[in-house]
């Protein structure tokens, strides 16, 4: 990925920002996801805030989907012609890192996007997400908006108008942007949402519905912390669950304590059923038994289910041309499951002596290990948020020219964005914003030098 300098719209100021023309799934398997996240060609001015996109020629290609889409922004007001030469360069690279036995007659017709809109549904589309979803997820997107910009004593009348949205799918979307507000440290942002929440638990069919369940959870996750506080046995665990039997509160226990409901656990429950003289009490106990069966039986199905998708992941990973490449292309379902299948396979590869097995697996641990290590231009910042004084910043910097290139001052940019509006955050971000004037200022100073 190229880095450029630009000027800031707003400000004038000189603003580095990593420019993406092709994204081509064959040589990068995240590139898919880097367009559908707007990741790619965004600017961030360190100076004022300021963020956009950056209008830049972009192809896109994935094999798999047969998908070799083009677009050109119209606010380039660029020529037919002069279009086509600065695209067929980018078109030509991807032709020539396939093999010829993969050189389909699609890669012949480039399918050109008017809008970039229209490239982001094209590509959701081939994954089976219809242009009808993403205009039920716009709508309910647009209606947040809508909740948000409304003044808080208006706000009630708008969620009695539009009643029909605020359904699971509204719901979700509200509980992710505020995940999202809660991870970055935006306290601001986080409160409005909150406050939005709440009255939607209030005053909606599915709001009262999410709220009286996660009450019912609640209680549950109270109840066996206070029981497991000096050790929690099967007994105290048989209690507990008497004590909340509804559905809800059913399904979160064997989610958190299905290990602790083993055969001496129904043993136990059993008991009690025997040794009940009550018909209606020993009905109720022998209904919770089935239910409690049912559920861990479709935990244990869940966790079968995970494990063999694991373990064929893993095998695909193994078996394949690159191992690193095949890696970064499942990064995201690399998780503690992921890595404690990962060490059972480890185990049973030395237990039988599989040496050619045992060099792959090993070199998959090494490759998670490594990636979750901080990055050296990491490191460096690091050590430079550690310092106070602008003159030793300078010093520092000056003294570790070598370290300030692309990839640091492109990690800062992103940074010094990211803490933008964060209040709880407000000091690194001043930091942050020292060291990339800084930094860039002595980079560009450097690179003068050099002409």
């Amino acid at each position: 990925m190229a880095q450029t300098q630009t000027t800031c719209p707003k400000c004038r100021q000189p603003v580095l920002v990593e420019v993406q023309q092709s994204f081509d799934m064959t040589q990068d398997p995240l590139a898919k996801q880097k367009l559908l996240s707007n990741a790619a060609n965004v600017m961030h001015c360190p100076s004022c805030g300021y963020q956009g996109m950056l209008a830049v020629p972009i192809v896109y290609h994935d094999p798999d989907k047969e998908l070799l889409l083009t677009f050109f922004p119209p606010d380039l007001r660029t020529p037919v012609n002069e279009q086509e030469r600065q695209i067929g360069p980018l078109i030509k690279r991807i032709l020539d890192n396939l093999p010829q036995e993969k050189r389909k007659a699609y890669l012949l017709q480039p399918k050109s996007m008017l809008t970039y809109q229209t490239l982001i549904e094209t590509i959701l589309e081939a994954d089976g997400i219809t242009k009808e979803m993403l205009e039920a997820q716009q709508k309910r997107i647009m209606l947040l908006e809508r909740l948000l910009t409304t003044p808080k004593e208006n706000r009630l009348a708008l969620v009695q108008q539009e009643e029909a949205l605020f359904d699971m799918h509204f719901f979700s979307i509200l509980s992710r942007i505020l995940q999202s507000t809660m991870s970055q440290g935006d306290q601001n942002s986080q409160k409005e949402l909150l406050d939005l929440q709440n009255l939607l638990f209030e005053n909606t069919k599915v709001g009262k519905e999410i709220y009286t369940q996660a009450k019912e959870s609640e209680s549950v996750i109270k109840a066996l912390q206070e029981a497991g506080k000096e050790g929690l046995t099967r007994e105290k665990l048989l209690d507990v669950i008497l004590a909340h039997t509804s559905d809800i509160q059913l399904s979160t226990l064997v989610s958190m304590a299905r290990s602790g409901m083993d055969y001496e656990f129904f043993k136990i429950l059993s008991g009690k059923i025997d040794a009940s003289s009550d018909e209606k009490e020993k009905k109720a106990l022998t209904e919770l038994r089935e239910k409690l069966l049912q559920l861990t039986e479709q935990i244990d199905q869940r966790v079968k289910d995970e494990l063999e998708k694991t373990r064929a992941l893993l095998e695909k990973i193994v078996n394949s041309a690159n191992i690193e490449s095949a890696l970064e292309e499942n990064i995201e379902s690399i998780n503690e499951f992921f890595l404690q299948v990962l060490e059972s396979e480890i185990a049973q590869a030395r237990k039988n002596g599989n040496l050619d097995r045992i060099t792959k697996l090993e070199q998959i641990m090494i490759f998670i290990e490594k990636s979750a290590q901080p990055t050296k231009e990491v490191q460096f910042l690091e050590s430079l948020l550690d310092i106070s004084e602008e003159a030793q910043l300078e010093k520092t910097l000056k003294e570790n020219l070598d370290k300030i290139n692309q990839e640091f001052l492109g990690l800062l940019n992103t940074l010094v964005a990211q803490s933008e509006g964060q209040s709880a955050n407000a000091e690194i971000a001043e930091k942050l914003r020292k060291i990339y004037k800084t930094a860039l200022r002595i980079s560009m100073t450097a690179n003068l030098g050099k002409a």
